[in-house]
């Protein structure tokens, strides 16, 4: 009988591929000046690692930016921008339903920690593939996008529904605006051509909510609306004609240094993320 050859085990990722190198999110920190304990890392890639801490105000997710360097250069300009983007972010958008609440400023033992960015905890799970939510959630989902787009801002990154949180009360949740865009209110920040921009963005935004809208409850649409192809922005056709092979050659280079098996997909790798943990399930 033929011996078959142990399958591979994917190595943890090297520190260039961490967003804080070797180092984890931190086990005790303070928020507002009240001290938290980690209760498990839920995400940690090249751009940031993410943790949920528990204290005083109850769960909190922090996201620690980028701060391991690339080949000697620094790459902490990087995450201090990326966490006072996401801050801002989730400042502005606090009246509106369905965006967690900032948490407040991260410090650890005093020390405040500009790559870090907080807020609460949304009691829930990522939205899965097919998931057959109510009737009401995707057009709440709708017109909390509708809201930021009339205030000049764009979501990003709503093709990754992992972003969209379906909460335990069963409503739509969006996190993580690391890369959302705003439009400054002077001049010429606000004006052409960074408004065509946010223009195509938005597009994109609708697209995307469109897209699992059909993936999840295609019986709550009409024939027009099933038909994408006649709403996909010609952005999304050039991306994917470029972000695809690029994906495909990412994956390749994972798998080839040691950090995913097969494939390449994200479920190989040692450490996946919490919501790819819980498809696996």
């Amino acid at each position: 009988m033929q011996n078959r050859e142990p399958a591979k085990t994917a190595q943890p990722r090297p520190r260039v591929f961490r967003a804080l190198g070797k180092a984890d999110p931190p086990e005790q920190v303070e928020i507002d000046g009240h001290s938290y304990r980690r209760v498990d890392i839920l995400k940690h890639d090249s751009w940031a690692a993410t943790a949920l801490y528990e204290g005083p105000r109850g769960m909190v997710v922090a996201k620690f930016n980028r701060q391991q360097s690339v080949f000697g250069l620094s790459m902490k300009w990087l995450g201090r921008r990326l966490a006072r983007r996401e801050t801002r972010m989730l400042q502005r958008l606090s009246d509106l339903p369905n965006i967690p609440d900032y948490s407040g400023n991260l410090t650890i033992n005093g020390v405040s920690q500009p790559h870090a960015v907080t807020h609460d905890y949304v009691a829930g799970h990522p939205l899965e593939r097919r998931e057959p939510v109510n009737d009401a959630f995707f057009p709440i989902l709708q017109q909390l996008i509708k809201d930021m787009h009339t205030r000049d801002l764009a979501y990003v990154d709503l093709s990754k529904r992992q972003n969209i949180i379906v909460g335990d009360d069963h409503k739509p949740y969006l996190i993580d605006f690391q890369i959302s865009l705003n439009l400054p209110e002077w001049w010429p920040g606000n004006g052409w051509p960074l408004r065509a921009v946010l223009r195509l963005l938005q597009d994109m935004d609708d697209y995307h909510v469109l897209k699992h809208y059909r993936d999840c409850r295609p019986d709550l649409l009409s024939p027009e609306q099933l038909d994408l192809e006649r709403y996909r922005p010609w952005t999304i056709r050039l991306g994917r004609r470029i972000g695809k092979p690029l994906r495909e050659i990412r994956r390749k280079f994972l798998v080839f240094i040691g950090v995913r098996t097969g494939k390449g997909r994200a479920q190989s790798e040692a450490a996946p993320e919490d919501a790819v943990r819980r498809e696996m399930k």
